[in-house]
């Protein structure tokens, strides 16, 4: 007989926490090696959590919508064949006050436990600290530290989650309060078991009521997830958009010349994506700062070349796939991870690694007929780039002989950018770069 862990697994690069979204099994039922458990939810991508042993299920330590540091002992499985055949004693069933239970971080479980250092302050405390021994996640240490939140001022916001803890979405309504002005001052009042908060009594907040014919419908969890990290995007980085044009012309004949021998070649079919991301890529190596991320007074360059490619779902949200190592895959690799990647995202099967570590972003507003946008900087990166739909024009032509009018294939580029690091020179340059780079696309290259 032996009782085993079930831990939340490692998500992915950066990801510190997942929301619990479903329990597929219960106290008492069986499970087999491999079979799903629960469905998670992180900001970026669901996914399902299978069980690392056989037997019965004896507990589970959490409920649906807590919020659970990776690492976490999740639920306890007890193995043994005395187990599966059934000794009498029957599993364990956990009261709801049980179930509430969220282990506290230890020195033990470095997943749980980490260090938050506000910019302005000389020393560091430890995410579950001596006043109060109140826990903080990362997500939400990261948001503090971004928002210039001290540890002390942290420490007097009312937490909603287990055990009073502070979720993202209390620190998130602290920082829009904080800057709206309607964030009063709070008294902290502790004790030697308990740490709570004593408000001023709040105005009840006035029903709204809307006029004419309407339809009200709640926001879903994964577009409540991209309003916050929009918002926040433009909270943390002073965007500037350039815009320019090319005549990709040459571009456009060369693909619709190859395109069925492409497919039937390489067993993929070759869009426009994995062209854009070609000249991307060849941009960014000789311009490398429009491939970095800031922190703090730091300018952190990336030499790894991941871009992420903006996708739309078929509920009409949005997600951000991956290509890591774009610098490393010819054209037919890039085009068999474009649509690999654009697959699986339709079909609700990226893991949670394939939205994790992009250092530049690509956005085909063309796609839905926009002739060119503004994006909004998918952090932390510094920088994104959109294309726009691809056009018949006339356009002048210079050439030596003199001027003419000719009918081109022409597309919009924008790029939103940083201002903290990317100037608009740099931002311009690089731009105009990729757009000459698409203009001189080879048309008797091969695939």
């Amino acid at each position: 007989m032996a009782v085993v862990d079930l831990v939340l697994p490692k998500l992915g690069e950066s990801i510190m926490e997942a929301t619990i979204l479903k329990w597929h099994k219960q106290p008492g039922d069986k499970v087999a090696m491999d079979e799903t458990v629960l469905e998670i939810a992180t900001d970026k991508v669901d996914s399902e959590v299978p069980s690392t042993a056989e037997g019965v299920i004896e507990e589970i330590l959490f409920n649906v919508n807590d919020v659970v540091p990776i690492g976490t002992v999740i639920a306890r499985i007890k193995t043994g064949t005395e187990e599966l055949a059934g000794n009498g004693r029957g599993p364990v069933v956990r009261s709801e006050q049980e179930l509430s239970y969220q282990p506290k971080a230890t020195e033990a479980t470095p997943a749980t436990a980490h260090t938050y250092q506000h910019a302005g302050d000389a020393a560091s405390a430890v995410a579950s600290n001596g006043s109060g021994n109140r826990f903080y996640s990362p997500l939400v240490l990261n948001i503090a530290a971004s928002e210039g939140i001290s540890l002390s001022e942290l420490e007097k916001i009312s937490g909603s989650g287990n055990e009073g803890r502070v979720t993202k979405k209390d620190i998130l309504q602290y920082v829009s309060e904080r800057k709206s002005g309607r964030r009063s001052t709070e008294t902290v009042v502790k004790s030697t078991e308990q740490v709570s908060v004593v408000k001023p009594a709040a105005q009840e907040k006035p029903l709204t009521t809307y006029s004419g014919n309407v339809e009200i419908i709640e926001m879903d969890r994964m577009r409540k997830l991209i309003a916050e990290h929009m918002v926040r995007s433009k909270h943390t980085s002073p965007h500037v958009t350039s815009f320019t044009e090319a005549d990709v012309t040459n571009m456009v004949m060369w693909r619709e010349r190859v395109k069925k021998e492409f497919e039937k070649r390489e067993g993929t079919k070759i869009t426009f994506t994995p062209l854009f991301i070609e000249a991307i890529v060849k941009c960014i190596k000789k311009f490398p700062l429009i491939n970095c991320s800031l922190d703090g007074d730091r300018i952190v360059i990336k030499k790894d070349i991941n871009i992420g490619m903006a996708t739309a779902l078929p509920s009409g949200n949005l997600i951000v796939p991956i290509i890591k190592g774009a610098d490393q895959l010819n054209l037919v690799g890039l085009a068999k991870k474009v649509n690999s990647l654009a697959e699986n995202a339709r079909n609700n099967k990226l893991s949670p690694d394939d939205t994790q570590g992009g250092t530049f972003t690509l956005t085909n507003v063309g796609t839905f007929g926009s002739l060119m946008g503004t994006p909004i900087i998918n952090q932390p990166q510094v920088a994104i780039l959109a294309v726009g739909a691809i056009k018949k024009r006339p356009v002048v032509i210079e050439t030596p002989q003199g001027d003419s009018i000719a009918i081109r294939h022409m597309m919009y580029l924008s790029m939103s950018y940083d201002h903290r690091i990317i100037d608009g020179s740099l931002g311009a340059t690089f731009l105009t770069a990729v757009a000459k780079e698409l203009e001189n696309f080879n048309e008797e290259r091969d695939f």
